[in-house]
């Protein structure tokens, strides 16, 4: 048995072993896209469904929609639906809502059998491209080994929350860590966004989360992004689960929809349509403990 596959083993052993707070949270996602002409066409990619992982399982999960739907697991393992909608419309909903029950991964520590190697996490993309800005931030805050620590990971954190102060509608979900930090503001996933660019900077995976989080735990939208890297510590190498706009470890609090490599690859929600005109979208999340 190599190190690696031993040291998930024990961290298994811990989260099996250790007193687990469990939560049940209650959510409902309403996306709803308004237009100022008929529609003729609409293509949308859902990433609505809970992952099924060792700390969360949906208990009932249910997505309503016009049109038709196809089911399917994209190339990271998330539950996905290609959903299409033909002939004459005004407007696109998409609801989706169900109780899920989570526990706190142990440390963090995200154990689950993956069926690739990590390394497919060092990829730069057009949001995470590290530029010379990005690169000087991460060699001041990271070391220049291609490993690390949980707790590096954790300071890493708060000097992104330093750097790019949180603020609602600043940004947009096209801009990248670079004009991010450049912008000093942000939210949760430009957050995400930096902390990428700052890992594949030194070679270390890390991946980004698309999901939700108790709004009780925290000050920000019930939607929610965060990232999952690679570390190793002394008993430990696999990935942990780092909240940046938190500076912490992922809880109890949060449920995963789906893994990426950023933005692009795990949104909620994305896709192209025919006519239209204007476009007008509100989006409305709940996440209610039980």
């Amino acid at each position: 048995m190599n190190l690696v596959i031993a040291s998930v083993v024990i961290s298994w052993f811990h989260w099996r072993l250790s007193p687990q707070k469990i939560m049940q949270l209650f959510i409902r996602h309403q996306t709803v896209y308004h237009y100022s002409a008929p529609l003729t066409y609409t293509i949308q990619q859902l990433r609505l469904t809970p992952r099924t992982e060792l700390h969360q399982h949906a208990l009932s999960w249910q997505i309503r929609t016009a049109g038709q739907r196809h089911a399917y697991t994209d190339a990271y393992g998330n539950s996905s639906h290609t959903l299409t909608i033909t002939g004459q419309h005004h407007e696109v909903s998409i609801i989706a809502e169900g109780l899920v029950e989570t526990t706190a991964p142990y440390q963090g520590r995200i154990t689950d059998p993956d069926t690739f190697s990590p390394l497919v996490f060092t990829v730069a993309t057009r949001l995470t491209e590290p530029v010379p800005a990005i690169l000087d931030f991460a060699g001041t805050h990271l070391p220049d080994t291609g490993k690390t620590t949980t707790g590096a990971l954790l300071q890493l954190a708060t000097h992104i929350r330093s750097a790019v102060t949180y603020q609602s509608g600043a940004t947009l979900v096209t801009t990248s860590a670079s004009d991010a930090l450049q912008l000093g503001q942000g939210v949760c996933q430009d957050h995400a966004h930096l902390f990428l660019a700052c890992c594949h900077a030194r070679g270390i995976p890390a991946r980004y989360v698309s999901g939700y989080i108790d709004p009780e735990s925290s000050s920000h939208a019930e939607s929610h992004a965060w990232i999952d890297a690679w570390v190793d510590d002394h008993d430990y190498s696999g990935w942990v689960s780092i909240d940046v706009t938190h500076a912490c470890l992922m809880s109890a609090a949060y449920c995963r929809l789906a893994i990426g490599r950023d933005y692009d690859s795990a949104a909620p929600v994305r896709g192209v349509r025919r006519g239209g005109g204007l476009e007008t979208l509100s989006v409305n999340v709940q996440v209610v403990p039980r």
